[in-house]
Order: C-alpha cells, then sequence, then structure tokens
C-alpha cells in the first residue's frame, strides 16, 4: 500500500513530493517541484520505460474508465478512477492514475470545479482547478502566437498569397465568453491589421490541446505543429505553420508544458494531471505522455488508470482509435461507470436539464424504469468487447438510490456477463472501492496481455468509411452529409489527408445525433453538416449537429461564489 505524507484534509500541510513520486516509480531526479504540493516530471522519465503494453503477468495492467451515455450531470467517471486507485492501493497493490487538467472557464461557469469530490478528489483543488502549472495558459499563447502570425503576414503583403475567407485558425482563452464566438478583427486604421471575421474558441478545444496529448516527445512535437493547417492560398495549396515559420517559437513556448504534473488524491495515491482536450471535437484523454510516465515506473503487475470522456461511443472510441494507435498501449479491462439516474434517464420517461435538479420522480424506487434504461447499458458493453477489452461494470452509488434499483443492474449486468462491483467513492473513498478493485484485479489476470485493441476502423478506409462505421458503432441506418460537407472531404482526400483517423462530433447524451433520444434510439441517420482538419493532430472531425466551441456563462456562474479568505489567504467558494 503507498505510504505518502500528505494533507488530505485538503490543507496546506507539505507534502514529501520525493515519496509521492517514487511510490509512482518515479525517481526523485526527476521530480521538478512547483510549489510545496505540485511537481513537473522531466520527460527524461520516459528512458527508463520497460513497457509499452498494458496487462500480463509481467507488465503493468493497463485499465481505462469509461461510461454509459451519460446524463448532464455525469455519472462519476473521474471520481470512480480515483476511487478505484485508493482501492487498489488498499488491497496493496501499486496504482498510478493518469487524468486530463481540468480548465478554468467550466470552473467559472456551471459545473464548478473538477478533480473528483468527497473521498475521491485530487488534492491541492484549488491549483488543479486554477492554472496549475501553467499550462492553459502556455498552450493559449502559443495558440495565439500563431493566430498574430498569420494576421502580420497579411499585413505585410501576404506572400503566401492567403485567401483570408479560408482562415479557420481561431484565438482562444480558456474563460467562457459567448460574445467572443464570432468577432471582426483588424477594425480601425490601416496600420490596424487586415479587417477579416474572426473567432475565438476557449483553451480546451485548441488543436494545440490534442497535439500536446498526443505527442510522445519534444520531436514529435515540433513535427505536429509544423503540420497545422491554418487554410489554403487562392491556388488552393494548403498553408501550414511551418509555411508561416511560426512551429519553431510555438515549441518554444509549449517546450516546459509538454511535461506532465504530479499530483495526489485525498488518500496520497499519485497522479499524473496533463492537457486537457475537448471531448466534443477531440480525444477527451489525457496525454500520451503521462501514460508513458506511468508505465516507465509501474511495477511488474501494477496498474496504470486512465479515464475517456463521456461514453463508450465516443471517449473510449477515440481513446483506442487515436489515443492507443500513437502510444502502442493497450487495455485489457475497461471500467463501465453506470448510475441509477442514468438508467432512469434511458427508460425514456423522464426528462433532465443541465443546471436544474433532478426531476422529485425520479428520486422514488422504481425498478422498471432501471430495468428499461439497461439497454443503454447492454449496448456499451457490447461496444467495449468490440474493442476487445473485458468490461467491468462499476454501479456508482448516490444516497438517493434505492437497494432494489441497485440489485437489479447488478443482475442484469451479471447476467450479460460482466464483472459488475457496487462503488461509493465519493462518500467513502477507497474503502467504498474495494469491490471494484478486486473484480479490477481478477478482469485483468483473467483477460491477460492483449496484442492490441481492435479498431473501429481500417487506417486504409477512406473517410466516408471510416465515418460510415463509426455510424455503425452508434445504431445509426446510414450517414447523411451536406453538400458543403462533402466537397470538405473530397478536398481532404484529394490534399493527403484521407489516411488520417475521424473523429465524429456529435451530442454526448444520446448514442443518436439528437440529445433527447435515450436509450438505444433506432431508425435514424447520422447527419454530418461540416468536416473539419486537424492536421497537427492528425485528424478529421465530422460535425453533427449544432456544436460550440466556446461556451457562455449562465444565469448564475460559480464565479460569484468564488473568492479569498483575507484572513488564511485560503480560496474559498470552489466545489
Amino acid at each position: 500500500m503507498t505510504q505518502v505524507i500528505a494533507a488530505t484534509d485538503g490543507s496546506d500541510a507539505p507534502i514529501d513530493l520525493h515519496a509521492l513520486a517514487a511510490s509512482a516509480g518515479i525517481a526523485a531526479e526527476y521530480v521538478i517541484p512547483y510549489g510545496r504540493d505540485v511537481a513537473k516530471i522531466d520527460l527524461r522519465a520516459l528512458e527508463s520505460s520497460q513497457h509499452v503494453s498494458g496487462g500480463g503477468a509481467s507488465s503493468p495492467h493497463y485499465v481505462v474508465v469509461t461510461a454509459i451515455t451519460p446524463t448532464p450531470f455525469g455519472e462519476g467517471k473521474t471520481t470512480t478512477a480515483i476511487g478505484l486507485a485508493q482501492g487498489l492501493n488498499r488491497l496493496g497493490q501499486q496504482a498510478v492514475l493518469t487524468l486530463r487538467q481540468s480548465a478554468m472557464g467550466p470552473t467559472f461557469g456551471i459545473k464548478g470545479g473538477a478533480g473528483g469530490s468527497g473521498g475521491a478528489r485530487i488534492l491541492p483543488a484549488e491549483r488543479m482547478n486554477l492554472h496549475l502549472t501553467g499550462d492553459f495558459h502556455a498552450i493559449t499563447a502559443a495558440h495565439n502566437l500563431l493566430s498574430a502570425m498569420i494576421d502580420n503576414h497579411l499585413h505585410h503583403g501576404n506572400e503566401l498569397d492567403i485567401d483570408e475567407r479560408t482562415i479557420t485558425w481561431p484565438r482562444v482563452l480558456d474563460v467562457n465568453d459567448r460574445a467572443l464566438r464570432h468577432i471582426v478583427s483588424g477594425l480601425g486604421a490601416k496600420i490596424d491589421g487586415v479587417t477579416r471575421q474572426a473567432s475565438f474558441d476557449i483553451t480546451p478545444a485548441s488543436e494545440l490541446m490534442v497535439i500536446m496529448s498526443l505527442a510522445t516527445d519534444l520531436s514529435d512535437l515540433r513535427r505536429r505543429l509544423g503540420r497545422i493547417v491554418i487554410g489554403r492560398s487562392r491556388s488552393g495549396e494548403w498553408i501550414s505553420a511551418e509555411d508561416l515559420k511560426a512551429a519553431g517559437a510555438m515549441c518554444a513556448v509549449l517546450r516546459d508544458a509538454l511535461e506532465p504534473n504530479l499530483l495526489r488524491t485525498g488518500e496520497g495515491t499519485p497522479v499524473l494531471v496533463h492537457t486537457g482536450p475537448f471531448g466534443n471535437i477531440a480525444t477527451g484523454c489525457s496525454s500520451v505522455i503521462a501514460d508513458r510516465v506511468a508505465a516507465a515506473g509501474a511495477r511488474d503487475g501494477g496498474y496504470i488508470l486512465t479515464e475517456a470522456g463521456f461514453g463508450s461511443d465516443m471517449g473510449l472510441e477515440r481513446f483506442v482509435d487515436l489515443k492507443c494507435a500513437v502510444s502502442g498501449m493497450h487495455p485489457s479491462v475497461a471500467v463501465v461507470v453506470v448510475t441509477i439516474r442514468a438508467l432512469k434517464a434511458h427508460s425514456g420517461r423522464h426528462r433532465l436539464v443541465s443546471g436544474k435538479d433532478l426531476p422529485e420522480e425520479m428520486l422514488q424506487e422504481n425498478v422498471d424504469d432501471v430495468r428499461d434504461g439497461a439497454a443503454n447499458l447492454l449496448k456499451h458493453l457490447q461496444i467495449v468487447r468490440g474493442f476487445g477489452i473485458t468490461p467491468v461494470v462499476a454501479v456508482n452509488v448516490f444516497p438517493t438510490d434505492h437497494d432494489a434499483e441497485i440489485e437489479e443492474v447488478t443482475r442484469i449486468a451479471g447476467d450479460a456477463g460482466a464483472r459488475v462491483a457496487v462503488c461509493h467513492p465519493v462518500t467513502r473513498g477507497g474503502e467504498g472501492c474495494l469491490d471494484l478493485a478486486g473484480a479490477v484485479v481478477e478482469a485483468c489476470q483473467e483477460a491477460g496481455e492483449p496484442a492490441s485493441s481492435r479498431p473501429a476502423y481500417e487506417p486504409q478506409d477512406d473517410l466516408r468509411t471510416k465515418i460510415s462505421k463509426l455510424a455503425d458503432l452508434y445504431g445509426a441506418d446510414g450517414v447523411d452529409y451536406t453538400p458543403a460537407a462533402s466537397r470538405l472531404l473530397e478536398a481532404y482526400e484529394q490534399g493527403g489527408f484521407g489516411h488520417l483517423p475521424v473523429i465524429v462530433a456529435k451530442t454526448p447524451l444520446s448514442l443518436s445525433a439528437e440529445p433527447g433520444r435515450k436509450g438505444v434510439p433506432t431508425g435514424w441517420r447520422l447527419p454530418v453538416r461540416e468536416v473539419r482538419l486537424a492536421a497537427g493532430a492528425g485528424y478529421v472531425y465530422a460535425i453533427c449537429g449544432s456544436l460550440s466551441t466556446m461556451p457562455g456563462l449562465p444565469s448564475r456562474p460559480a464565479a460569484e461564489r468564488i473568492d479569498v479568505d483575507l484572513d488564511t489567504g485560503q480560496i474559498v467558494g470552489l466545489r
């Protein structure tokens, strides 16, 4: 069991960062303290890596946490992952958790802080949610440097003959600010630049965030930055960041941000927190480098745990088809998080609204709703197994759940051939996840070492075929393209981008493209209205339905309750 001197109550008592790193198998020479409770890990730690795949008795086990189709409230993947890591430690197993970094925008918006809750949380919470070691600021600066160099190139004669109407590179900011979604830049005199329509995205939606999450080392980062496509010339040539001579300076800004951050759970389990790409238009996973650092230090038979955003149809698929394809690490087991409230929602009898309390009737015992909504769980078990991964169902229990409902979902999952465990990460921490930890240990031992995960499509498939196979995975009857999307797909194929993976940007609240369709929708087609290229990150994404990459603040943003206690200097109001 990991023993670390840590402030488990969230106080500012000092911790031993070197002891924390040692529990993850990371030597003291690679620990770069950022204050007294957070450290970065030198990338030289990767040189000691002995493992390139998960599973098996002679290498660390690689476990990914996913979920069924979530409600707007989320089903607790992060808290379950934290609780599971702590539970494994309590069983005497070495466990290292890798997670995405929280963005400040949602922290001040409707969602509030991230990083777990109660007995399953990341410490220090205020640093996890505000700045951490400045990685997001570096990504914001590097992204906007390229934006500035694009406009500067236009201003000083436009040697590359960029067609400004084709520029797809926005500016970014880690604040929810709807007023910046559509702007006009360059207003004023001629000396103030070229006037053109432009936009802002939130920093997690930046292509640089995905590039950072997928880069395997500094050289790979530099190559990916150079491949970024910002638009086309008037003759139709693709214009890259390398063409603008911007990639080198961007890499310089991002160099230190490529190092993962070491934090801890409330029970002292080591956590590598690194990058935070958007879940809808990107991978929604923490970085390849963080996982590789964890693998470098993991003992034989240890556990590397990570999380994939949203449900298995979106997050796990991208985890397999993009992240695992880059990292070479392949999970033996996927923990599928399910909640009673999500199953009731998938019965189709209830309407949940983000920012509002659960309907009172959903708090009443209703086994029929749970049984009917379980079709969604069974679909996700099918998806997980389709990737060649063994599922373990984690029933994340809330105080309003009823014993009969918990027993019903446990029976259904068991009848489907899955291991299932009831867990209480928020209220009981690692102790409340011992059954889940035991189920994961058994599943990993039984699964053995996977040669590789089975992808949803083949690399040689053309872009339309890849999209079609993903539509099949969701249960669609086919795919419909707008004329504009069809033209761009053809242009990407002709431009040499047809070999790239595909991400389908759709609602995470349904297996379909319509958030109101619950359970396992039938009789629908996937509507692709737009496609975009992320050449540096290395994929094409198809946009289905409405999509906003710059959130707005709600009527009562979480920022209103955040302040600083002037007597103690402590930040208050984060949750």
